[in-house]
C-alpha cells in the first residue's frame, strides 16, 4: 500500500488513560475533547492551520473557565483528530490509503484551507489522492471502503465517486494491456521483454495472464450500496453481461450462505466461494440483498447459470421474499429451462399449506414460462408436411431436453403419496406432443404413479394413462406394458396391437435386407468370379443369422396374435356376462379403441402365413444359388 509522510518532527505526544499530553516543554493553554478523548494542546498551532479551531479557541478564551473545546463531529473520530493534531506540530505523519479519506474529510470539516497555511492538510490529502490512491486498484478500493463511515462528509467530496470511476476503469481495461492486476497483487517483476525476473536476471518464463474476473473478490468486500454504484458505472462503460453476471454470482455467494449449500465439489473455487468467506448476515439483511441481485442480473438468456438461479429461489422462498422477486427467478429459470438438471427441480415444498414433499407448482409455472418462450422465439409448434412427417424447428431441441427433464421429475415425484391427481396430470399434460419423441419416460413416471396410489379408481387410471401415446412407445416399453396389471385393459390393447404393427414392420425391413444382400452377393460373385472359399464361408453364416432373426421374430408375432384372440374371447364373455351380444360388444370396444381389430388381426393372420411361405422360397433360392456357386469354385479347381 501506497503512503506519503506529512511533517519532519518526531512524535511528541504521549497517551495517558484517555487523554493525549504533548510533550514539548510548555504547558497546554487549551483542551479540545473529541468523543471519550481529551487532548491537552496549545492555541497557537492549532488556529494558525484551522479555520474552525480559530474561531472556537476565540469562543472558549471569553470564559472564565479554562479554554475547553469541544468538537461533536470530527469525520474519523478521535483516532483522525490525533493525526490532525500532528500534522498541525509539524511531527511526521504518514498518510495512506486507509486513512487518507478520514483526513479529507477532517481538514475539510475544520476549514484547513490554503488561507492557514501553504500545504495544508486539505491540499496535501488532495494530491496523495489524486496522484496515489486513484492510480492503484488497491488503493481505490481500501479508500472507497472507508467511505462508508463517512459517507456523508465523503459524498460531498466525491471521494465515492472517483474511486468508483477508477476502480471501473481498470476492471473495464483488458488487464493484459497495462499489467494490473499482477503488479499489485504482489507478482513477480517483469523484464521489459516480458519474462519473469529473480533478483534482476531474467528467467525466460512468461507470467501467467490474469482473466476477467481478477476483481471479483475485491469487489464483493464493498457494501450493497457502494457495490451497486460500481457495477452501475461499469455497465455504463460497456463492460460485458456476462462478466456482470459473474460478479453478482460471486457477490451473492458470499452473503448468501444457502446458495452455497448445494454447491457441487466440481463448482466451487476459491474465487468464488472460498471457505470461510461467507459474511454473516441477519435474515431481513439477506432478503434485501436477495431482491438487488435479481434486480441487477442482466436479462439475457445463458449469461447466469441456471443452477445459480434456482439457489436463488430455492433461498428467496426460505426468507420469504417479495412474491415479484419469486416471480422473476421463475421467469428468469423459465427462459433457460433447458439447462437445467433434474436436481435442480427438485425443490422442497416450504409453503404453509405443506400438501407435496416437493414445490411441484413452482415446476409447472416455470414450465410455462418457458413455453411462452418458446412459442415466441421459436414458433407455436412445428407444423407437418404434406406427408405427415414431423417438419425440424430450431426450438425443437431445447423443448425436447425439456420434456425429458420433466418425464424425469415427474418420475422423481409420483412416490408421493400425498400427489393429487389433478396436479400430477397437469403436470404431464403441459409438455406438448411434438416434444416427445418417445413416451417412454412418460410411461415409466405413470406406472410409479399408479403403483403408488392403487386407491385410484378405473376411470381415473384409463383418463391418466390417454396421455400415454402408445404409437410411440419402444419395443422394450410395450413388452413391459403388455405384462402390467396396473394399467387399464383399454391401454393393454392398444399397446398389443402396436407392438404387432412395430413387429411386421421389422420383420418386412428384414426381408428388404435379405433381398439386398442377395443382389449384392450376385454382383460380387459376377465381377470377381474365382473368390477364395472366405467369402462362400461368410455369406453362409450370414445367412444363417438372418434366418434365426427372422423364427424368432415369426414366434412372437405368433404368439402375439394368440394373446389379441385370448383377449378378445374375455371380452366376448364379458359382454355376454352383462346381456349384450358379443357382436356389438365387441363392436364397441373396436370403435373406441380407434381402429378394426377384427380386420387387422385377419390380414395379420394372412400376412404372416405368405410372408413365412415367402421367406421359405427365398431360403431355398439362397441355398440352391450357393450349390451353384460351389459347383463352379470345384469346376474351376479341376480344370487348373
Amino acid at each position: 500500500m501506497a503512503c506519503m509522510k506529512l511533517g519532519s518532527k518526531t512524535d511528541a505526544f504521549r497517551r495517558q488513560g484517555q487523554a493525549w499530553f504533548c510533550t514539548t516543554g510548555l504547558p497546554s493553554d487549551v483542551i479540545v475533547e473529541v468523543e471519550e478523548m481529551s487532548f491537552h494542546l496549545h492555541k497557537f498551532p492549532l488556529l494558525s492551520r484551522s479555520g474552525v479551531m480559530e474561531q472556537l479557541i476565540a469562543e472558549a478564551s471569553e470564559g472564565k473557565e479554562g479554554c475547553v473545546v469541544k468538537l461533536p463531529e470530527v469525520p474519523g473520530g478521535a483516532k483522525t483528530f490525533e493525526l490532525v493534531a500532528k500534522f498541525c506540530y509539524g511531527v511526521k505523519v504518514e498518510l495512506t490509503a486507509a486513512n487518507v479519506v478520514y483526513l479529507r474529510c477532517a481538514a475539510e470539516r475544520l476549514e484547513m484551507t490554503e488561507e492557514y497555511g501553504e500545504g495544508n492538510l486539505i491540499s496535501q490529502t488532495e494530491i496523495f489522492l489524486n496522484q496515489t490512491v486513484l492510480r492503484s486498484w488497491k488503493d481505490s478500493l481500501k479508500a472507497l471502503q472507508t467511505c462508508s463511515d463517512v459517507l456523508s462528509y465523503a459524498e460531498e467530496l466525491h471521494i465515492p465517486k472517483r474511486c468508483i470511476d477508477s476502480m471501473a476503469a481498470k476492471a473495464c481495461t483488458d488487464p493484459a494491456l497495462f499489467g494490473w492486476p499482477m503488479m499489485e497483487h504482489g507478482g513477480p517483476m517483469q523484464s521489459p521483454g516480458g519474462s519473469v525476473l529473480w533478483n534482476g536476471i531474467s528467467t525466460g518464463a512468461r507470467p501467467k495472464h490474469s482473466s476477467s474476473d481478477w476483481w471479483y473478490e475485491d469487489a464483493s468486500t464493498l457494501s450493497l450500496p457502494l457495490y451497486k454504484r460500481l457495477i452501475s458505472v461499469m455497465e455504463s462503460r460497456g463492460i460485458k453481461q456476462e462478466i456482470l453476471a459473474g460478479s453478482l454470482n460471486s457477490y451473492a455467494k458470499k452473503y448468501l450462505p444457502g446458495l452455497n449449500r448445494r454447491q457441487g465439489a466440481s463448482e466451487s473455487s476459491n474465487r468464488v466461494a472460498p471457505v470461510g468467506s461467507v459474511v454473516s448476515l441477519s435474515e431481513e439483511d439477506q432478503k434485501t440483498l436477495l431482491e438487488e441481485i435479481d434486480n441487477l442480473l442482466p436479462l439475457q438468456k445463458g449469461l447466469v447459470p441456471t443452477k445459480f438461479l434456482f439457489g436463488l429461489l430455492r433461498t428467496a422462498k426460505i426468507l420469504r421474499a417479495n412474491p415479484s422477486c419469486i416471480s422473476s427467478l421463475e421467469k428468469r429459470i423459465g427462459m433457460q429451462l433447458d439447462q437445467a438438471t433434474l436436481e435442480d427441480l427438485l425443490m422442497p415444498n416450504l409453503s404453509y399449506s405443506m400438501e407435496t414433499l416437493y414445490d411441484v407448482d413452482c415446476v409447472q409455472r416455470i414450465l410455462e414460462h418457458f413455453l411462452t418462450m418458446d412459442q415466441v422465439v421459436g414458433g407455436a409448434s412445428p407444423g407437418s408436411d404434406d406427408d405427415g412427417q414431423l417438419m425440424e424447428s430450431p426450438s425443437l431441441t431445447p423443448i425436447t431436453m425439456v420434456a425429458k427433464l420433466i418425464d424425469g421429475y415427474l418420475a422423481e415425484v409420483a412416490p408421493d403419496v400425498n400427489l393429487k391427481l389433478p396436479k400430477f396430470q397437469s403436470l404431464a399434460a403441459a409438455v406438448p406432443e411434438y416434444a416427445r419423441p418417445l413416451d417412454d419416460g412418460l410411461y415409466r413416471a405413470i406406472d410409479i404413479y399408479l403403483k403408488s396410489h392403487p386407491w385410484l379408481a378405473e376411470a381415473d387410471r384409463e383418463q391418466l394413462c390417454r396421455l400415454i401415446d402408445c404409437q410411440k412407445l419402444s419395443l422394450e416399453a410395450c413388452t413391459h406394458a403388455a405384462q402390467n396389471e396396473r394399467l387399464p385393459l383399454r391401454i393393454i390393447v392398444q399397446v398389443l396391437f402396436f407392438e404387432q404393427l412395430q413387429l411386421r414392420t421389422s420383420i418386412a425391413g428384414c426381408f428388404l435386407v435379405s433381398e439386398n444382400l442377395d443382389g449384392s452377393r450376385q454382383l460380387r460373385s459376377g465381377l470377381m468370379g474365382g473368390a477364395n472359399e472366405g467369402g462362400w464361408a461368410t455369406a453362409v453364416r450370414e445367412n444363417q443369422v438372418l434366418k434365426v432373426g427372422m423364427d424368432s421374430m415369426r414366434m412372437r408375432v405368433s404368439e402375439l396374435e394368440k394373446e389379441c384372440s385370448n383377449m378378445r374371447q374375455e371380452i366376448e364373455k364379458l359382454g355376454k356376462v352383462k346381456g349384450s351380444s358379443t357382436t356389438s360388444t365387441w363392436g364397441n370396444v373396436s370403435k373406441k379403441f380407434g381402429f378394426r381389430l377384427k380386420s387387422q388381426m385377419c390380414s395379420a393372420q394372412e400376412g404372416s402365413v405368405s410372408k413365412q411361405n415367402n421367406g421359405g422360397k427365398k431360403v431355398e433360392k439362397v441355398k440352391e444359388k450357393q450349390g451353384k456357386e460351389k459347383k463352379n469354385v470345384n469346376s474351376n479347381e479341376i480344370k487348373s
